[in-house]
């Protein structure tokens, strides 16, 4: 089942479930606030595991090193160092950044754009959605194949479709990094999976599809508990575990357990209050005018 556990700020959420639970089941799959890496070399493609596959489809279709198609070794463009740009630093000023015009932000030696891959260069590849690459690696080729489509499902699951899969960690949102961190783990199996406040950052069509992915974990029989602000992902719940009855020194006691229906007339709760309140603003707010229809002559 999903379980949100609630309280305000202060009130032992985290202690409780990242400092208690998780540390006492390492078997569970946790996706915490930390930040991840971001230097100018680390993308989507990096982060999630799928370079190393891709490199290694195109150097055995090539019969070339593999070496050729990293930029970071033998593949990187020579005039930008495999960054793609060109960084002037002034001392007077802060550094400023170009395009590199040798490979025209491609990161890649010119001779690596003739060894291709169904048609494709890895600067193509590179610049693909998550949806198109997973168009692309269908998973119906060989093992490293299926594992390249299994983990850009991941990408797509997590509601980053758009993402291109060169794209510079360092340029992503707060909100789009924590859902790369999510799609990274999402191949790992495990029963139980602990996340730290998921919508952090989400704009609210991205919530609908994080519930969306909670949903499918917890069908494919994983235990999924959230630590949650959201009244959205409360009310989804299966079970809440609320903390209180206030922050701080007054925190850390759980005054109620049930589902999200009981704790809308649990007292005590200042998230039932708050549930109570939004519903009550909902039940207030005009209808939305009926479609006009026109009448037959």
């Amino acid at each position: 089942m999903l379980t949100a556990v609630t309280g305000v700020a202060g009130s032992g959420k985290s202690t409780l479930v990242m400092g208690e639970f998780a540390a006492a089941h390492e078997e569970a799959v946790v996706v915490d606030q930390s930040a991840i890496g971001a230097s100018r070399r680390s993308s989507p493609a990096t982060f999630i595991g799928i370079m190393d596959p891709v490199r290694r489809l195109f150097a055995r279709a090539n019969g070339v090193d593999m070496g050729l198609f990293s930029f970071n070794s033998k593949g990187a463009c020579p005039a930008c160092e495999g960054n793609g740009v060109i960084f002037t630093d002034l001392a007077f000023m802060d550094p400023v950044t170009t395009t590199c015009e040798a490979c025209g932000g491609g990161r890649y030696r010119p001779e690596v754009l003739a060894h291709t891959l169904r048609g494709r260069s890895i600067v193509d590849v590179l610049a693909m959605t998550a949806e198109e690459a997973l168009a692309f690696f269908d998973g119906s080729g060989e093992r490293g194949e299926r594992t390249i489509a299994t983990r850009l499902r991941a990408l797509n699951d997590v509601g980053l479709t758009y993402l291109g899969l060169g794209r510079p960690v360092s340029s992503l949102s707060g909100g789009e990094r924590q859902r790369l961190k999510l799609a990274n783990e999402l191949h790992r199996t495990g029963r139980v999976y602990v996340l730290d406040e998921p919508t952090t950052g989400l704009h609210m069509a991205d919530v609908d599809v994080l519930l969306a992915l909670l949903d499918r974990l917890v069908d494919a029989g994983n235990s999924v508990i959230v630590i949650e602000h959201d009244l959205d992902v409360v009310r989804h719940a299966d079970w809440v575990v609320d903390l209180g009855p206030d922050g701080g020194k007054h925190g850390g006691e759980i005054v109620f357990t049930g589902t999200p229906a009981e704790l809308l007339e649990a007292s005590g709760s200042i998230t039932g209050a708050f549930l109570r309140a939004d519903d009550a603003r909902a039940a207030a707010r005009p209808a939305a005018p009926a479609a006009a229809t026109n009448a037959a002559g």
